[in-house]
Order: structure tokens, then C-alpha cells, then sequence
């Protein structure tokens, strides 16, 4: 899973100045399943970065436009070329709008801080649309949760958008026997977190017990609050590997924050640490630490009294230490996991989709195509298995009808061609499965007496065909395809095709651009890891029924083809279907496509709109860098990122010689292609966007190839 995290503009991804925010985002991401796979966005103009996967974000300021617009304006334009799975922005809610206007893929929003205090979150309109774009809310407390849902209900649906996700801390051994008589203070030198109270406290502490001392870490150029003690010890901010060091040795911390605190990072670090921790009873401190002493009322006496009652009580500030430490769970490693879990049960690619029609009833498919089934599995990897895959993982009952299989075996006297038996059998099993839908590839011995009373029979039904020939006007059959397609036009409900419908002869109502679609179960290969023997992989089949070459027979393809050859003799091609080599068919296909690192998918006839041979879904989705001809359009969804356009035969030379020096190269847009073509073209997304389609509902996949 990619992860692209953003945090707030100016956050200090330092190892001197990171604030909690930071420190959380660098804890967690260290140890995490996806580590290796996450970036972190930011801007700071400090240096000495956290950790080598920060991305510094710098970009020239424009008077009149906002920074923060500008900044993450700068991420996007990082994130088209990174397309990541997953956007995790944190503690901005207003960045979500901007983002969201850009990208369709899993968005998390993650709150530090009160979101009624937080532009984007103040209101309750803003809360309801944040809620309704991002995939998950993540708190940082039960209290900051609570806070977001002040004048919402939170209801069923809410509770699933919405995670606590706790601060965490390193947890390292500790010797009781090395604790120091001293008092800790964490955090800004102002009365917002309490240091007033602390102060005045303090110094009545210092007094009455002369071998104690207190230490304070932080600072506050905005107030003046100034204490002075022999045995007080002011040293200004800190980074948190050193405060951490130190409060191993403290015995007792102090966090008495005024404000009501989200969380309370300090107050945990020093649970972690053994120290007995004293804190106020504000916002999500409470859920800081497990045997905390918690001030019901905040004042210069409650608190005086609570550390003196502690020094005196050497046993019970013993039991509180060792309890503190022996209770914290809150981990970097139990945190980074939790989070991980969040992100694994959201983002799965691979989990199933139901979508909302008839209350999530699955449906009775019938699919009825050329599965192939005489041919003993040399034609294994067909668009019909790969859409049945995809009816399957959304949760559907699928039954399978082989239309040439049931004539090629049913043959006989009083059936020449075997077509009465193949009527009877759709409508007996149509009757018997009490069928839903109807699914027709390429099915044109069904013929429209069979269809009308199907139609007659169950008036619920409804009837879709895919068609996945080339509709080129100069191409092969163009009369002949546009006629199979529109035959049964009275019957249909819905029409999917391999090339944009604008190309067909005449117009055709609830007529759909279908991508060819991959499968994970086919496409296992990742070719961009490997350095494989061949450069270039192409093959033709003179259609997918003949088994050989059949004489005399050839196409376009194969002058171009061999143009390329002649051209390029220092490239290592291997060619298939033409030139006296065989088809490659079934497995060997794919043990033939394991050997090349690059591809070209070349269609029969001339170029047309988003036409493209089914093989682009067993190239790309393979992980071999695949060339294409720019004039199909492809680039309408897929990017330079993702796969290579070509002009014409000399800029395809130039590319494919320039890709073979540059491996590297070849092998990161490879790698994207397999990644983006198997996350947003799989057969479980194409056979929702054709169920979505038919049944008319709204889907809860994006279909990016949708204008």
C-alpha cells in the first residue's frame, strides 16, 4: 500500500523541533507494515529532517493567494505523479476540500487538537461534509472525538468513519533505584497550560523540602511568567530525545494545563517513564496515563498539596511510579499496528464491494459467452472468466453458459447446428436459476425469440451484452461487428465496448465504454523486478479459435512489426503469430511475457478512440512496460507515468531504445502501470461499473474512465 501523508504547513519535521504532531507521524510510520512505501509531505525551514521518506514541500509565494492553498496545491502536484492508495492529512481539516477536488482514492484525516477550534471543523455543516468524503476520522482521544460530534449524531455510519488512535511513547527499562528527588514541568511557560499554578506551587515545595528540585522544560516568548529558586532549574525547549533521557531519573511530573488539552503527549512520555504524574482534569488527559493523580479542582493549593502528599508518602509515590510504567501499553510498536489495522480493513484492494440495491441482495447472474471449454485450457485468460471473477468477489451467484461449447457438443441429424439445443438450455436455465441478469459476450447465436421470451417470462429481468472487437473503419468486419452489436438492440439494456460508442455507425442508447479488465488471480507476474532475458514482447493470434497460422493469412500489424525489426536489430524481440512462429496460447503465453521487461500492444486496423486489444490487461497488469498508440487516447486515464505513447514508428524506435538503456527507469513506470492498472481496472470494478449500469445504482468505486 502507497501512503502519502501530509501535515500541517510549517510543522518542524526536525530532530530539534518537532512538535507532537511530527513526533507521532515519525514514530509511528518507523515501525509500520507500509514503511517502506510511505512519504511525508511538509514544509519547515529547518533542516536535520526525522527520517529519509520526508519530503520537503518549498514553492514561491504568491501575495495574493494562500499559503496554506499553495501548499498543498504543491502536494498534489506530487501526488498525480506518486498516486498513492491512501492520503493521510493531519490536523488540517481544510485541506480536505482542496485535496478532494484532485483525488478519488482512500483520504484519512487524523485530529490533534479540538475540531471545534480548527478551520474546516468549527461548524456543523463542515463536520457533516467530513464525514461524508473521508474514509476515516482518526482522534487522538475520546474526548477530542466527542468534541466533533458536539451537535451531531453519532450514529451507525458515523461510528464506522471514526477511530481513537492514542498518542504513543518509546517504552525502555527503567531502575526505580536511580529516581532523583525531583519535579517535572513539560510544555509552554504560559497560564494556558498551567505554569502560573505550577510556579507558585513549586517554589512552596522547594522551600518546605530543601533536597527536592524541580526541572522545566519549555519556553514562551508571549508571557513573562518568571520563577526563581536555587533548586528550580529553567531550560528552555528541549527536543523530546533528551526530555525522554531526563525523565527516567525524574520521580514526579507535572501537567496542569488550564485549556483543555486533546490528549496530553507529556503526561504519557512520563507515564512511560515511570514517574508519578499529576495532571488536571482537562480534555483527554484523563486518557494519558492509567494511575495518574487527577486534580478535580485546579489551584495553586490542590496541586501544592498533591506533591507534598507524595514526598511524604514515599511508598504510595513508589506504587504510582512502578504502576505508571508497568500499565503504559501505549507503544510506538502497539500504536503503529493499530493504525496499520485501520489502514488494512479501509484501503484492502482486494475486499469485496457490495453495492446498496435491494438492500445488498446478491443477484442471480447469468453469463453467457465462449468460455473455451473444448479447448482444454489454452484459451484460459479471457474477458469472460476475468468479469466472472469480479460478478463472484462482489458477491453474486453466477452460473456460466458456453454458448459454442454447447452447440460445437450438440450437433446431430435433427439439430445440424446445435442451435435449437442451445436455445432450450438458456431458457430452461433461465427458468430453473430464476435469473436476475442476463450477460451476453459475443453471443450472437442467441437469437431474439429466445431473448423476447425470456423477457415475457420474467419481466425483472434484464439483459446486457459486452463486445470486445476492434470497431475500426478501415479494420477487420467493421459492417459486420456494428451489425452483431445493434441485432438484439430491442432486448438489451445496456451495451459495454472495448472503444469509445461515439465510434459505432449509429448512436446507441445506454451504450458504455468498457475498459478491458485485469484480474489478480491472472496477472501474477511482476516482470519491473526482474531483468529479464528479452527487450520487447509482442504477439498476434490471427483469431483466438485457430490454434495455428493459418497460410496466406496476415494484417498490418506484421509490415509494422517488421519495419520495427529491421530498424532495430540491437533490440532482442520476441514475436509470436507471425513470420512462421506460432500463436503462444495458455500457460505458455505467460511463461513467454515472464522473459520480456517491455511490451507493445498493437491493434488491428487504424487507431480509434480508447479501442485496444484485451492483451493491454495481461501486459500492463504483468508488470512489462507497455507501448501503446497515442492516437487511441488512452491517455484520457492512464499517464506518462503509467505506460508509453507513441506517435509513429520512429518515435516508438527512439522510446523503446531510450527505455531499454534507461532500466531503471523502465522498470518504475512498469511497476506503476501493474499497480494503477490492477488497483482501478480490475474485473471487480468493471463488473460493478456494468452491474451499476444496468441496475442503475450509484457505486461506491470510482470509475475513472467515466467522462
Amino acid at each position: 500500500m502507497k501512503i502519502s501523508i501530509l501535515l500541517p504547513y510549517k510543522e518542524n519535521f526536525t530532530k530539534k523541533n518537532a512538535g507532537a504532531v511530527s513526533l507521532f507521524v515519525n514514530d509511528t510510520t518507523r515501525i509500520s507494515t507500509y514503511r517502506k512505501t510511505t512519504r511525508i509531505f511538509g514544509n519547515t525551514t529547518y533542516k536535520n529532517y526525522l527520517s529519509n521518506n520526508y519530503i520537503n514541500l518549498t514553492f514561491d509565494k504568491k501575495f495574493f493567494l494562500s499559503t496554506n492553498k499553495q501548499y498543498v496545491e504543491k502536494f498534489i502536484q506530487f501526488e498525480k505523479k506518486n498516486n498513492s492508495d491512501l492520503i493521510e492529512v493531519h490536523n488540517r481539516a481544510h485541506y480536505i476540500k482542496i485535496i478532494k477536488k484532485n483525488y478519488n482514492n482512500k483520504l484519512f484525516l487524523y485530529f490533534h487538537n479540538d475540531p471545534l477550534e480548527m478551520n474546516g471543523s468549527k461548524t456543523i455543516d463542515e463536520r457533516k461534509y467530513l464525514l461524508e468524503v473521508v474514509d476515516k476520522i482518526i482522534f487522538n482521544s475520546n474526548w477530542c472525538k466527542n468534541q466533533f460530534f458536539v451537535g451531531l449524531k453519532n450514529d451507525k455510519n458515523s461510528f464506522k468513519k471514526t477511530s481513537i488512535c492514542y498518542q504513543s511513547s518509546s517504552k525502555t527499562n527503567i531502575d526505580f533505584k536511580k529516581k532523583k528527588k525531583i519535579i517535572s514541568f513539560v510544555g509552554k511557560l504560559n497560564r494556558s497550560k498551567g505554569y502560573d499554578l505550577f510556579g507558585q506551587a513549586v517554589i512552596k515545595i522547594l522551600n518546605k523540602y530543601p533536597n527536592w528540585k524541580a526541572k522545566v522544560y519549555g519556553d514562551e516568548p508571549r508571557e513573562t511568567l518568571s520563577f526563581k529558586h536555587k533548586n528550580l532549574s529553567i531550560l528552555g525547549f528541549k527536543d523530546n530525545s533528551y526530555i525522554l533521557n531526563d525523565l527516567k531519573k525524574i520521580s514526579i511530573s507535572v501537567v496542569c494545563s488550564r485549556w483543555d488539552e486533546p490528549f496530553g503527549r507529556t503526561s504519557l512520555e512520563a507515564a512511560s517513564r515511570g514517574s508519578a504524574v499529576i495532571i488536571s482534569n482537562k480534555g483527554g488527559l484523563p486518557e494519558t496515563a492509567s494511575n495518574a493523580i487527577i486534580l478535580k479542582i485546579l489551584t495553586v493549593d490542590s496541586l501544592y498539596k498533591k506533591i507534598k502528599e507524595l514526598i511524604n508518602d514515599k511508598k504510595k509515590l513508589r506504587r504510582l511510579q512502578k504502576a505508571n510504567y508497568k500499565n503504559f501499553i501505549f507503544t510506538h510498536s502497539y500504536i503503529s499496528k493499530i493504525i496499520d489495522k485501520i489502514r488494512l480493513d479501509t484501503c484492502n484492494l482486494n475486499k469485496v464491494k457490495l453495492f446498496n440495491i435491494k438492500n445488498n441482495k446478491s443477484l442471480k447472474i447469468i453469463h453467457l459467452t465462449n468460455f473455451n471449454r473444448r479447448f482444454n485450457g489454452r484459451l484460459q485468460y479471457t474477458t469472460g472468466r476475468r468479469l466472472n471473477n469480479g460478478f463472484v468477489r462482489l458477491g453474486h451467484n453466477v452460473l456460466t453458459i458456453s454458448d459454442r461449447d454447447l452447440i460445437h457438443d450438440n450437433k446431430n441429424i435433427t439439430d445440424f447446428n446445435g442451435n435449437r439445443k442451445l436455445q432450450n438450455s438458456i431458457i430452461d436455465t433461465s427458468m430453473n436459476f430464476k435469473a436476475d441478469c442476463l450477460v451476453l459476450g459475443h453471443a450472437d447465436a442467441v437469437s431474439k425469440e429466445t431473448l423476447d421470451l425470456l423477457k415475457n417470462k420474467n419481466k425483472n429481468l434484464k439483459i446486457c451484452q459486452w463486445f470486445l472487437d476492434p470497431l475500426s473503419k478501415s479494420g477487420p468486419d467493421y459492417k459486420k461487428n456494428n451489425e452483431r452489436i445493434s441485432d438484439k438492440l430491442d432486448y438489451i439494456d445496456a451495451t459495454f465496448l472495448t472503444s469509445c460508442p461515439s465510434i459505432l455507425s449509429k448512436k446507441i442508447n445506454n451504450s458504455y465504454y468498457m475498459p478491458n479488465p485485469c484480474d489478480q488471480s491472472f496477472e501474477i507476474l511482476k516482470n519491473y523486478k526482474h531483468d529479464c532475458k528479452n527487450d520487447v514482447f509482442f504477439a498476434m493470434s490471427h483469431g483466438v479459435h485457430r490454434g495455428d497460422l493459418k497460410k496466406g493469412k496476415s494484417d498490418n500489424r506484421e509490415v509494422f512489426i517488421n519495419k520495427l525489426l529491421q530498424d532495430n536489430q540491437n533490440i532482442k524481440f520476441d514475436i509470436y503469430g507471425m513470420n512462421n512462429v506460432q500463436p503462444v496460447w495458455g500457460d505458455n503465453f505467460i511463461q513467454a511475457i515472464s522473459n520480456s521487461s517491455m511490451a507493445i500492444n498493437l491493434s488491428r486496423g487504424k487507431p480509434v478512440k480508447y479501442y485496444s486489444s484485451d492483451r493491454i490487461a495481461q501486459l500492463l497488469g504483468n508488470g512489462l512496460l507497455t507501448f501503446v498508440d497515442q492516437k487511441i487516447q488512452l491517455g484520457d486515464f492512464l499517464t506518462n507515468d503509467q505506460i508509453i505513447f507513441y506517435k509513429n514508428l520512429d518515435d516508438l524506435s527512439y522510446k523503446l531504445n531510450k527505455y531499454k538503456k534507461d532500466r531503471k527507469e523502465a522498470k518504475r513506470i512498469a511497476k506503476n502501470g501493474k499497480n494503477v492498472y490492477l488497483k482501478k481496472f480490475n474485473s471487480t470494478i468493471i463488473s460493478d461499473f456494468i452491474l451499476s449500469k444496468l441496475f442503475d445504482y450509484k457505486s461506491i468505486n470510482k470509475f475513472i474512465w467515466e467522462k
